[in-house]
């Protein structure tokens, strides 16, 4: 079993490269990145710049691959604003690009294609998660891009009979999570607290936005399940079906800390959330792998806080 991985060099591509290694041995891993990086245990790295018509039709006419996990993505919310063209051409056109090459090449590999949670920003009901039933209503270039892909799987599903299943995923934790997320941004200055290397002192903004929260172990799960049993042309939600404010994040994390932190409120980031609720119903999912997450916030929670002690000590 041939099966390729986009973006395996990412927070999730690494992950699931793990996860597939142990679930899937007899699975023959080739991934790719756009600038190659270390070597990754267990998968096969090409770089390729999946914008690129041409290199992506090579890849897949030298791999001819049974299975597509595409994960490659500008993935930064707050990104995207500033470079709305560079996000919809990197997330569209590198799809697109893998889509037609499998179609020249008469090829029907089955793929999860990674969408997003974000779809529902404007949309998420106040007293119950959202289901895949509910209209998204983007509120930033990057959930576009990312509808926009939804929309070309489900066009080339039915005219070009491509098995491809969407899944969104919502917010995902875990150790080897960049700074720039809310988990690792605090824990690392945890980290670097208890080194003595800043003062005992965490200034905060607005606390108050709620999240559903899942550790990327049980991501990379629910998308092999899905790789298996799922249907073509279909959306299934990825998530815990719980939230959490990021205020229980900080608690949490300090709990963990060795040392004593004084939290601060800083009114310069007192800034209203653009997306105060996230929440995501995943009976969908459940209804058909049975998946159910596995690993607990406090434990993801205390592995991200381990993995920036790490970091730190390296630096």
């Amino acid at each position: 079993m041939r099966i390729l991985i986009t973006g395996a060099t990412g927070f999730v591509g690494r992950h699931l490269v793990r996860h597939l290694t142990l679930a899937a041995p007899d699975g023959e891993l080739h991934g790719t990145s756009l600038r190659m990086q270390d070597d990754i245990y267990g998968v096969t790295l090409h770089e390729v710049d999946l914008r690129d018509p041409v290199a992506v039709y090579e890849l897949i006419a030298t791999l001819k691959p049974e299975q597509i996990y595409h994960l490659a993505a500008q993935a930064d919310v707050r990104a995207s604003f500033d470079i709305p063209w560079e996000t919809f051409e990197s997330n569209v056109r590198g799809q697109l690009n893998i889509f037609e090459a499998c179609v020249k090449l008469n090829l029907a590999p089955r793929m999860i294609i990674a969408s997003t949670g974000e779809l529902y920003a404007n949309a998420t009901l106040p007293d119950r998660p959202t289901d895949e039933t509910v209209l998204p209503q983007p509120t930033s270039p990057y959930a576009v891009s990312k509808l926009t892909q939804e929309m070309l799987c489900i066009q080339y599903h039915f005219s070009r009979e491509l098995p491809a299943i969407i899944v969104r995923l919502f917010n995902q934790i875990g150790p080897g999570q960049r700074q720039g997320f809310v988990a690792p941004d605090f824990a690392i200055q945890i980290a670097r607290i208890e080194a003595g290397e800043q003062a005992p002192v965490m200034k905060v903004g607005n606390l108050e936005a709620r999240r559903d929260f899942t550790d990327v172990r049980d991501v990379s799960r629910a998308m092999r399940l899905l790789m298996a049993s799922g249907q073509p042309g279909e959306i299934y939600n990825v998530a815990s079906g719980t939230t959490h404010t990021i205020s229980d994040i900080l608690t949490i994390l300090c709990q963990e800390s060795k040392v004593e932190i004084t939290v601060e409120a800083d009114p310069a980031r007192m800034r209203p959330a653009r997306v105060p609720l996230l929440w995501g119903d995943n009976t969908r999912l459940h209804n058909m792998t049975s998946w159910r997450p596995l690993i607990s916030l406090q434990s993801s929670l205390r592995d991200v806080l381990n993995d920036c002690r790490q970091r730190v000590l390296m630096n």
